[in-house]
């Protein structure tokens, strides 16, 4: 008899189980679709069962206004839990709310602990602003060098502002070896994505013939799109 008790929970859960992925899914999909409504009602049952998933996905809408009323510390809350667990976007979200203090009191040191955590898993957002928050001393002591590093993922991976301020970096010699060349190069790829600040240091750049042939041409386009 306790077998079969056994195995008639078991079933119950796995079933329960599907249910909660399949309203997982639903879910999702009805959020990327703008179903906010729909969304809204199917996750806060699932992230208070402990889905990491469900718990980010809450907090992102509550931190955008989507479907809800904007709510930073609702936005706070489910960040929170789902970083705890180990998961990166929240953890980068929860330690840029800490900078800005949205939702909580602002705090330099836990933005840093947090974006330290999603950096380390990759995520282009925490990395960009753990290298900033090196970059300017903001949470930590200030070191150029552990600026770079971060900077440098985040600026392969394509990010604007970190291939911005790299350029910066090896353009005036902080934290690395300076290189008119480098420079040009990080410039070059933040400015083409539209980066304005980047568009002006490129058409700097040109002026001046540091780290490309002048060309005053060339300066005057990218000063042209800055400017606008």
């Amino acid at each position: 008899m306790k077998k079969w008790i056994v195995f008639i929970a078991t079933i119950v859960s796995l079933c329960s189980n599907v249910a909660r992925a399949n309203d997982l899914e639903d879910a999702i999909d009805a959020h990327y679709k703008g179903n906010h409504a729909k969304a809204l009602e199917l996750l806060p049952p699932i992230a208070e069962e402990g889905n990491v998933i469900a718990q980010g996905l809450l907090g992102r809408m509550y931190l955008r206004g989507e479907g809800v009323n904007q709510d930073y510390q609702q936005a706070v809350k489910w960040f929170l839990l789902a970083a705890e667990q180990g998961d990166a976007y929240s953890q980068g979200k929860l330690g840029g709310m800490y900078d800005g203090g949205l939702g909580v009191v602002q705090d330099n040191k836990e933005a840093v602990k947090w974006l330290q955590l999603a950096a380390e898993q990759g995520e282009v957002l925490a990395q960009t602003a753990l290298g900033m928050s090196y970059h300017y001393g903001d949470g930590v002591t200030q070191d150029y060098q552990k600026a770079v590093k971060w900077l440098q993922l985040a600026a392969e991976q394509g990010e604007v502002i970190a291939q911005n301020t790299l350029g910066f970096s090896y353009f005036h010699g902080i934290g690395v070896t300076l290189d008119y060349q480098e420079a040009a190069k990080w410039y070059r790829l933040a400015a083409e994505q539209g980066n304005s600040y980047a568009q002006y240091n490129l058409g700097f750049s040109y002026f001046h013939g540091m780290g490309v042939t002048q060309d005053y041409q060339e300066a005057a386009k990218w000063y042209r799109l800055a400017a606008k």
